[in-house]
């Protein structure tokens, strides 16, 4: 059982939502309707100003009879005195006209507009002297005006008796009415309704007014009554909600027409009233009075007097209740204000303190900083250092191996060339001993031997060298070796450089140049250097390192 009402309540709750938010937004459409009433009225005096200005126009008696009976038709439910007058005056036309179907047309009105003006008296008396036998086609029209008078004394009866006997006249002449209406007509509609709602019959009620209300247009006057029966039929049905629903309906259509003779807004203001919404039902009770009072609609104005003091009341007490918490509300802000500027005054002191703290940590970042600048550029010259010296001892084990081979390989070399020379002593050879210790290819074959060697071991240690060294040039100014060559004289004298001998003097000497020599070729690469030209040997001292 438990599990079904958690189904059923799962199933339905959606529903529900959907029906509040529906019904809140109503509400919404009916406050906004109510904030814009003026703009429906101007709207309304509109259209009958167009209508007085036909009647400048105007000379025919039967034209102005219809003139006057749509001012009365406006003004019917926007302002009772002025119905009354063109009430009058279509009266007078009928009369000159003498045509007695217009004659009881405008005496109904008349008794009409006199049962809302609270001229019951004058109203009856006028019902009296028409014999409706004359125009059977205002039968309905009659019966009906007679229920509506009847029914407005019977609400405003000081007696119970009174109240009863009017009550069976309005019932009487209701049910009187429906043999004389199409039974498609609003007005039948409306008569069917009430019928069945006083019987009790509420289901009945709703089931024909729901599927007649859609066919009404937004513009018709029907539309806010029809809708007021539906929530008279949810009220007997005990169905607030959906009796507040359809009193908001019928208060949207009477607002936006301009009707100021309504019940649907006061009885809606009630309902919020004993719903709590006291904002609302204020607000609704009085737009409802003021328009009762433009519109001299003395039961509505008697109706909405009983109500208005009680909800006022409400409405005086709630804003007194919210003017102590507001009072309350200004006390605590004030207190809290106070605790907030001395936090403030003490988070004030507080920054200027931390904000010294900062600036002190910052100095002293800085400082660090620099320190660090300093370090970091230290130990990349340590580390320059380490590497240059790590090179030179590489260098230096190449070499040192190299030179000792070299001088090895030297030495053999003499001993050989002295046995030869001895040979050639001995043996008398003068001549060939004077052309031999005359002759430079010795040395010439040892010095290419000994180049050839030199380029084999600094390609070995920088085997980019010709490339890297060519990058630091125009790239038309590229170096162009011939075939066989390892190294020529110019990347020789750069060689050189970069294994740290940098002196002319000794460049030439190893060489085997002059020193203005080594001095042209060094100055001629640096003028075809890419970059600047200072910088040009720098550059060729990082060859074959990180550090470019």
């Amino acid at each position: 059982m438990y599990r079904f009402l958690t189904l059923l309540f799962a199933l339905l709750f959606p529903i529900f939502l959907f029906g509040q938010n529906n019904f809140d937004s109503l509400l919404n459409e009916l406050d906004q309707t109510v904030a814009d009433s003026q703009l429906y009225s101007n709207k309304k005096e509109d259209e009958i100003n167009k209508l007085k200005g036909l009647l400048k126009y105007t000379v025919a008696d039967l034209q102005k009879y219809a003139i006057y009976g749509k001012l009365y038709a406006e003004y019917k439910l926007y302002q009772s005195d002025s119905a009354l007058i063109y009430a009058r005056k279509s009266f007078q036309i009928a009369e000159k006209l003498k045509d007695i179907e217009k004659i009881n047309h405008a005496r109904l009105n008349l008794a009409s507009i006199m049962g809302t003006l609270g001229m019951y008296k004058e109203a009856t008396d006028i019902l009296t002297t028409i014999n409706i036998n004359t125009t059977p086609n205002l039968k309905g029209y009659y019966f009906t005006v007679n229920s509506v008078v009847y029914g407005y004394m019977a609400d405003y009866a000081a007696s119970t008796q009174e109240k009863e006997k009017y009550v069976l006249l309005t019932k009487k002449y209701r049910d009187s009415s429906l043999n004389f209406y199409p039974t498609q007509s609003s007005a039948y509609i409306m008569a069917k309704s009430s019928t069945l709602l006083d019987a009790g019959k509420h289901n009945e009620t709703i089931k024909l007014l729901l599927n007649y209300f859609p066919t009404i247009a937004h513009n018709s006057s029907n539309r806010a009554v029809i809708a007021y029966i539906i929530s008279q039929a949810y009220r007997q049905k005990k169905e607030p909600q959906q009796e507040k629903k359809w009193l908001t309906i019928s208060a949207i259509s009477d607002l936006q027409l301009a009707k100021k003779e309504y019940i649907s807004l006061r009885s809606l203001a009630f309902l919020m009233y004993e719903n709590g919404d006291i904002d609302r039902a204020y607000k609704y009770i009085k737009r409802s009075l003021e328009d009762a009072l433009f519109c001299n609609a003395r039961l509505r104005t008697y109706e909405i007097s009983k109500m208005l003091p009680i909800i006022n009341e409400a409405y005086q007490k709630q804003n007194e209740t919210n003017r102590f918490q507001l009072v309350l509300f200004l006390i605590s802000a004030s207190i809290l204000s106070a605790f907030l500027l001395v936090l403030l005054f003490l988070l004030f002191k507080q920054m200027k303190k931390l904000s010294k703290a900062k600036q002190d940590l910052s100095l002293a970042n800085s400082k660090l900083s620099e320190l660090n600048t300093e370090l970091n550029t230290f130990n990349e010259k340590l580390n320059e250092t380490n590497y240059t010296l790590t090179e030179a001892n590489l260098l230096k084990e190449i070499y040192i191996g190299r030179y000792m081979d070299q001088c090895s390989d030297y030495i053999g070399k003499l001993d050989e060339y002295r046995r030869k020379l001895n040979v050639m002593a001995t043996t008398g050879k003068m001549n060939d001993l004077i052309s031999a210790v005359k002759s430079k290819q010795f040395v010439e074959n040892e010095l290419k031997e000994f180049l050839t060697t030199f380029d084999k071991t600094f390609l070995q240690l920088f085997p980019n060298f010709i490339q890297e060294f060519s990058a630091l040039l125009i790239d038309d100014e590229a170096i162009q070796l011939k075939e066989g060559e390892l190294l020529n004289t110019e990347l020789r004298i750069f060689a050189l450089i970069r294994l740290g001998i940098k002196d002319s003097a000794k460049i030439s000497t190893f060489l085997r140049y002059s020193v203005s020599t080594i001095y042209n070729y060094r100055s001629q690469l640096k003028n075809k250097a890419a970059g600047p030209r200072e910088e040009f040997e720098a550059k060729v001292m990082r060859i074959g390192t990180s550090l470019k």
